[in-house]
């Protein structure tokens, strides 16, 4: 076989391999957006380095938009193959990439591009994906696959790959597991080379049981200074984990009654996917929601769902909670709240998620006093705090320990989709510590397996 680094090398968004046979077919696995400063850096208006006419299949671990965001500038430019996916990662991955066409569209012409795609592209990318359970195996020309539970986000998946004698792990990305709603991630099964994500790979996560006191911590101390407690959470998994443990915290009484706001369109909609999908949560969450306790609902949430209703949430007195996105205060209904609230000091922007270097969230979590939002230079006065036991991402040891029960038969382990020092950091830990040959492709390298 012959890999491709196409994109997610040395860098944290714009996932996409190329896998190819020994008799030539080639299938792609994600084909994301590359995320920055912009919602779309300039490198996506770039030509596809293959041809998209011999591509076979694409194999979607999940429906982030740095995993999903080109598939329908694949099929728009030509491509005619199938898409494959967890049922759960087809439902979000239509409401995600019709949401992404709008924003893409306003920032190709603010940079004087033709858009991405249009929703007719969405539309006919949608006929084309098909909904494979977790565990099935399908064949793809010479191509055995096999899709596994990678505990990052609901229906998320890493695939094992067979061809030519040999095997590859993808593992898209893995989740910190345990996990509020969803099932912890698998074992990695038996294979000679693995993909592995590395965005936080020289990092330990605070203790995952450590969240929904954190968070009481953050709301409980906003109240008390009579301020507006700001969330920027990405729409899927990160909103539905934080809505979960607000209703613990609001049914058992542990925080004041103040208004909470979600304050996201796309987050009302996939929520309404989780409830479709309640047989993929755990087993805690799967029984809550049998007995009729809808844990992503409690008194006093306000889902907005119009312009209008968002706007409304400027007239209710602090204290307040808002939860919006995006989830890296790099678009989104949140920068309003950002222009209104950061300079108040009683108020605070609690950080729960990744934020890739260029955009405005990095610049608040760096500790930037000063920003500019929609062109207005916002003085930066409220708390800025950051938690990263809400990671969605496995962090070193959690990555190592995957590892560890394969390291006899592993031949190789690429370190993928995370910042260089990243990857640099974890391979030289796969190296010294499970012996096992392991290194951080460039974007463009080309591997014979």
């Amino acid at each position: 076989m012959r890999l491709t680094f196409c994109g997610g090398a040395s860098e944290v968004t714009g996932s996409n391999y190329l896998l190819e046979s020994k008799n030539g077919e080639k299938i792609l696995i994600d084909c994301g957006l590359s995320q920055g400063g912009h919602y779309a850096e300039e490198e996506n208006f770039q030509p596809f380095p293959y041809d998209l006419k011999e591509i076979q299949a694409v194999l979607v671990t999940h429906a982030h938009i740095d995993h999903v965001g080109r598939i329908p500038q694949l099929v728009k430019l030509g491509f005619r193959g199938k898409i494959y996916s967890t049922p759960p990662t087809r439902d979000f991955a239509e409401l995600l990439l019709l949401d992404s066409e709008h924003i893409l569209g306003k920032e190709a012409e603010t940079h004087g591009h033709e858009p991405l795609y249009f929703e007719k592209d969405v539309k006919k990318t949608m006929s084309m994906w098909k909904g494979v359970p977790y565990h099935k195996m399908f064949q793809i020309g010479g191509f055995n696959i096999e899709i596994f539970d990678a505990g990052h986000v609901l229906g998320s998946a890493f695939y094992r790959v067979h061809a030519d004698g040999k095997s590859i792990v993808f593992s898209g990305d893995l989740g910190n597991s345990p996990a509020p709603i969803i099932r912890d991630l698998e074992p990695l099964p038996e294979s000679d080379y693995v993909l592995l994500e590395s965005t936080y790979g020289a990092r330990v996560h605070d203790e995952a049981d450590t969240r929904q006191k954190d968070l009481m911590d953050a709301i409980i101390g906003t109240i008390r200074a009579g301020g507006v407690l700001m969330i920027p959470a990405f729409a899927l998994e990160r909103t539905q984990d934080l809505l979960y443990h607000m209703d613990n915290l609001v049914e058992g009484g542990k925080i004041p009654r103040v208004p909470i706001y979600m304050d996201s369109p796309l987050a009302i909609k996939l929520t309404k996917v989780y409830r479709k999908y309640h047989d993929y949560f755990n087993e805690t969450s799967a029984a809550a929601m049998a007995s009729g306790n809808d844990i992503l609902n409690f008194p006093g949430l306000h889902p907005c769902l119009t312009p209008e209703e968002s706007k409304a949430i400027n007239r209710a007195p602090a204290p307040k909670v808002i939860i919006a996105g995006s989830g890296m205060s790099n678009g989104g209904r949140i920068l309003h709240h950002e222009m209104r609230y950061l300079s108040d000091p009683k108020s605070c922007l609690l950080i729960v998620g990744y934020q890739a270097r260029g955009t405005l969230g990095r610049r608040l979590q760096d500790g930037d006093k000063q920003v500019h939002i929609f062109g207005v230079e916002v003085q930066v006065r409220a708390k800025i705090r950051s938690m990263n036991s809400y990671s969605a991402h496995a962090d070193g040891p959690h990555l190592l320990a995957w590892l560890e029960p394969r390291r006899d038969g592993l031949k190789k382990v690429f370190m993928v989709h995370g910042e260089e020092d990243q990857g640099d950091y974890l391979a030289r830990k796969v190296r010294d510590e499970l012996g096992v040959a392991a290194e951080v492709p460039a974007r463009g390298q080309v591997v014979e397996l």
